[in-house]
């Protein structure tokens, strides 16, 4: 058995200070970050407050292709989050932009989703179709509650026929009080399966171009992403080589995020947006992306008592000692998991069956972070 250990103080970085203060833009996603589907997170919406006071520059970066960016602002200001349309950026809207760049004016174009990506495909002068037999030379696919099997036909029948297939994303999931739900991936997994391949292109995350655009718009030169996946909002933070904060209120886990692939690592985590403008409520991660703006440390104590994680890596998994936050709890674990004997190791996604406690104050932590019951 090959063991290594790593202590939570080998990997301290010095700083210091809010986060948000290292930033000219903070993107932020919105479902899983500002909202669950229509439940507002209050301390999210607080932390904008906030950040709206200061004048903080802001931009609304989401993968849902169901509402237009005026629609988005106007359910953002109805949860008390100060938005305008000009702040938005959907997925809906890029595609939109993308096909009229590549089609004729009129052409026939399929829509498979909500009202508001047919809106936004009108709104640039194409021709929104229903069926095949219209004969579209591309079909664009969105998520909708309203999508079912008559319109993932429609689309089949027209991507073989030689149509141009995009999705305006490939969120597998859609984070909800009831936990994820299916996303526009999975449609798209089941269009996928009917024709043996995938899309010819998709628009939004993990794709970088809506975070780019979004930087561009504000002319930002230091960006901060803010996103609860792993798979759409870190890992297109990494592809647009942006920082990153991961938030845990969404989809990913700190189970995900500890087998994580360096790809998909971001710079930082908090437990909610908090993190923005606590320095005690944000660690930043090692091993991650580099950093353009501050360095933020962990919370007070480390490195002067007060955080004394220490990780054991081995065969078992790996064996967490000592006491201290759970932040700091996750800075070590992520440090052995992805730098440790056996980093990349095949680890369990579904949860923290790997991590065992080897403290009083380890289970409880453990227990904080959904690692252990």
């Amino acid at each position: 058995m090959t063991e290594g250990t790593v202590n939570e103080g080998d990997v301290t970085e010095g700083g210091g200070g809010r986060l948000v203060d290292g930033y000219d833009l903070v993107q932020l996603d919105l479902d899983g970050v500002l909202y669950l589907i229509d439940r507002p997170i209050p301390v999210a919406v607080e932390v904008v407050r906030q950040l709206r006071a200061e004048s903080r520059q802001l931009a609304f970066v989401t993968n849902n292709a169901s509402r237009r960016s005026a629609e988005v602002a106007g359910l953002l200001s109805g949860m008390g989050v100060e938005a305008v349309a000009d702040e938005v950026l959907t997925s809906a809207a890029a595609a939109a932009a993308e096909l009229a760049g590549r089609l004729a004016a009129d052409a026939p174009v399929l829509v498979v989703g909500a009202d508001a990506l047919r809106e936004e495909i009108q709104a640039v002068g194409l021709r929104v179709v229903a069926d095949a037999g219209s004969a579209p030379v591309a079909v664009v696919q969105g998520y909708g509650p309203g999508v079912g099997w008559s319109d993932l036909a429609e689309a089949a029948v027209a991507i073989r026929a030689g149509a141009t297939w995009v999705a305006t994303n490939a969120d597998r999931t859609l984070p909800s009080p009831r936990g994820p739900l299916p996303g526009n991936g999975s449609l798209i997994a089941a269009l996928r399966t009917a024709l043996g391949r995938g899309p010819d292109l998709v628009i939004g995350k993990p794709e970088p171009g809506l975070f780019r655009t979004a930087a561009e718009r504000s002319g930002a030169g230091r960006p901060l992403v803010v996103g609860d996946r792993l798979d759409t909002d870190i890992e297109g933070a990494v592809r647009a080589e942006m920082d990153s904060l991961l938030v845990l209120t969404g989809v990913s886990t700190v189970a995900e995020l500890l087998t994580a692939p360096s790809t998909a690592r971001p710079t930082y985590v908090a437990a909610d947006l908090t993190g923005l403008v606590d320095p005690d409520a944000v660690i930043r991660l090692p091993g991650g992306p580099g950093s353009a703006g501050r360095d933020v440390d962990e919370p007070p104590g480390a490195g002067a008592g007060g955080e004394s994680w220490s990780v054991t890596d081995s065969d078992a998994g790996l064996l967490l000692t000592g006491a201290g936050t759970a932040l700091g709890a996750v800075r070590a674990l992520c440090a052995a998991a992805w730098t440790g004997a056996h980093a990349g190791a095949e680890r369990d996604r579904r949860n923290g069956s790997w991590i065992r406690p080897g403290s009083a104050p380890a289970g409880d932590a453990l227990r904080a972070l959904g690692l252990a019951d």
